[in-house]
């Protein structure tokens, strides 16, 4: 090694972002492995790069002691004293035994060091960048599609999109760009792991944070998400200022702004409803298309119980009791429906009608997908 490696070293470093002397000492390190394995030397030994002119030198390492033992790892004390009459016993006398073709293994050892440690800190930054983006959205370009798995090429590095995180109706292909929402970013022995989804919750919630800029601003709030993805979603709005009608803004001038969030999600039906602090005017508002003429609310079972118009009952239940799934998700309450004739005759509220019991089931079971705490 010599200046011109220094230079080039000090090049690298300032590119990559590592610092120098951290290089040095790793290049150190791994010499004196690689001299012990060329040399079957002890372990004692200590190689030094100079700062300056890049020489490379190695040194013995040997405790001054009266009678050694093992001259490998021992110096006698007349010896020692021959060099330096200072020494002492117990002292550590350091004896140069840089070997003549050293240069050779000092520059192959040199460059893989260097190439492992600016691959360790390329994979750290790219883990650092993106750690910090979780739960955001980026755009990027199907780069391989497996059976179970497809990797998304976002410039600096690949991510995973697994067939679990993908949209029942996404038809992907080579080339394809596509937005996604960072699932989680994780450390590996093969470098950061990125994952990312098109089906979780929060892919909705950005979209519409990208599309409307009364989100952006904080003025028209989410409160909660809901997403049957590929089908049917429900998202509850707030607006901060009352001036300023939440749906209106989501849905933008003749619904330019919802059909841009529809057009990314291939067409997945998207019901924006309003947040209300009151739970009976929320599960009304969540219930929606549907038209609810009462809601009782039992705070202690967390059961909202409803009466729709006897035409809407299936409306409020939805297809395969979609409609209310995705309301008992947005609201957090199990819901009850009742048409009016039912409720009249029972004089109270009882199970679902015009559902199998597997739905209805499926319709009072909260689920476990991301909200937005009222």
């Amino acid at each position: 090694m010599n200046v011109d490696f220094l230079e080039a070293l000090e090049q690298l470093a300032r590119e990559k972002g590592i610092d120098k002397e951290v290089l040095l000492e790793a290049i150190e390190a791994a010499l004196i492995s690689g001299y012990k394995r060329n040399f079957n030397s002890a372990a004692n030994v200590r190689v030094d790069i100079h700062r300056d002119n890049g020489e490379v030198r190695v040194f013995a390492r040997k405790t001054v002691v009266e009678e050694p033992e093992d001259t490998r790892l021992e110096i006698s004390l007349d010896a020692a004293r021959d060099m330096n009459p200072n020494y002492q016993v117990g002292d550590v006398v350091e004896i140069e035994v840089t070997p003549r073709d050293f240069g050779r293994i000092a520059a192959q050892t040199a460059k893989q060091v260097v190439t492992q440690r600016i691959r360790e800190a390329e994979r750290s930054v790219i883990y650092g960048k993106f750690v910090d983006r979780e739960e955001e959205v980026v755009t990027g370009i199907v780069a391989r599609i497996d059976p179970r798995v497809a990797y998304i090429d976002l410039g600096e590095t690949e991510a995973i999109l697994p067939q679990s995180e993908q949209m029942p109706t996404d038809k992907l292909q080579m080339g394809d760009r596509i937005k996604v929402f960072i699932a989680r970013v994780e450390r590996t022995t093969k470098g950061p792991q990125i994952v990312v989804s098109r089906s979780h919750p929060g892919l909705l919630k950005r979209l519409f944070e990208l599309e409307v800029p009364e989100i952006y601003d904080g003025v028209v709030e989410i409160k909660a998400v809901s997403r049957e993805a590929g089908y049917r979603s429900k998202i509850a709005v707030h607006s901060r200022n009352p001036e300023v009608d939440p749906i209106g803004a989501c849905v933008g001038t003749r619904g330019v702004r919802v059909q841009s969030v529809v057009t990314e999600l291939n067409g997945e039906k998207v019901d924006i409803v309003e947040w209300s602090e009151d739970p009976a005017t929320f599960v009304a508002n969540a219930l929606s298309p549907a038209k609810v003429v009462d809601v009782q609310i039992d705070e202690e079972e967390k059961v909202a119980r409803t009466i729709v118009p006897d035409y809407q009952l299936s409306l409020a239940i939805g297809k395969e009791g979609q409609n209310a799934r995705l309301a008992a998700r947005l609201t957090g309450w199990k819901i009850d429906i009742k048409n009016e004739t039912q409720a009249s005759e029972n004089g109270l509220f009882g199970d679902f009608d015009g559902a199998s019991d597997e739905d209805e089931d499926e319709i009072g079971q909260l689920s476990d997908d991301w909200l937005t705490e009222p």
